[in-house]
Formats: structure tokens, C-alpha cells, sequence
């Protein structure tokens, strides 16, 4: 497994934490298939799946920075919007030059790197504050 869940990608929200597990899993389901040799039809399966699941996943962090009207919404959806056409280049790349370990290990280091760095800053500071909001939310 190239990628573990450990206590320093916890940002405390429940939801928020309990997708990036599914992103991190379905990203090691691609390595696993990979090295295992399970054929393309399951790395792409897994693929569309962790691509799909991202997007659903952004759709609620997004929704949850508007609720608490997140200072940096604009940015992290800038962030998130980004990440999503890298993405897309990435899978398409990956359907034109084919499964090989190597294409493999590119595709998902590039959204393993990234969904790691973004968890530890970016997700983790509006975790903060939303946890923060919901405090004040409950004090009133």
C-alpha cells in the first residue's frame, strides 16, 4: 500500500475525514491493481470511481465553506477546480499511453501528493474554522 491513513490527515470533521479515507483507499485500489497485474478494465474502473468520489467529495467540502461562509472559499475552490483539469489530464494520458507501472505510478503520485499536501494545509485550516463556526453556532 503506497498510501496509509494516520492521525496526521485528521482534520476532526467527521464527514470530511471519513471521504478522504475512501479517496486514499480507492488510490491505493489503483496501485494495488496495478502491481497485481488485475488489467486495465479495473484501473480504470478504480479511476472513474476515485474521480467521481473526488468531485462529490469537493461538491461538499465547497457546500460547507458557503454555509459557514469560509474566507478562503474562493481560493480552496480555486485549489479544488484546478486539481479537477489536472486530473482530467492525467486519466486521459493514462487511456492513451495505457496502464503501464510507470504511467501508473505517475497518475497517482501526482493525486496522492497533492491530496496528501491539501488535507495537511488547506482542508485542515478550513476544518479548523468550521469546527470554530459550529461552536459559535451551538454557543448562541
Amino acid at each position: 500500500m503506497a498510501y496509509q491513513w494516520d492521525s496526521s490527515l485528521e482534520t476532526g470533521h467527521e464527514k470530511i475525514d471519513n471521504q478522504h479515507k475512501q479517496l486514499i483507499a480507492a488510490l491505493n485500489s489503483i496501485i494495488d491493481a496495478s502491481r497485481n497485474g488485475k488489467g486495465s478494465e479495473e484501473i480504470f474502473k478504480t479511476l472513474d470511481f476515485l474521480t467521481g468520489y473526488t468531485i462529490m467529495h469537493f461538491t461538499d467540502e465547497e457546500k460547507l465553506q458557503e454555509k459557514y461562509d469560509y474566507p478562503d472559499y474562493l481560493v480552496h475552490k480555486r485549489y479544488h477546480n484546478d486539481f479537477k483539469v489536472t486530473v482530467g489530464k492525467l486519466t486521459e494520458r493514462l487511456r492513451e499511453e495505457g496502464p503501464t507501472e510507470d504511467m501508473v505510478n505517475t497518475v497517482t503520485s501526482a493525486v496522492g501528493d497533492w491530496l496528501l499536501n491539501h488535507i495537511k494545509g488547506d482542508d485542515f485550516r478550513m476544518a479548523t474554522y468550521i469546527k470554530f463556526k459550529q461552536k459559535e453556532e451551538d454557543a448562541s
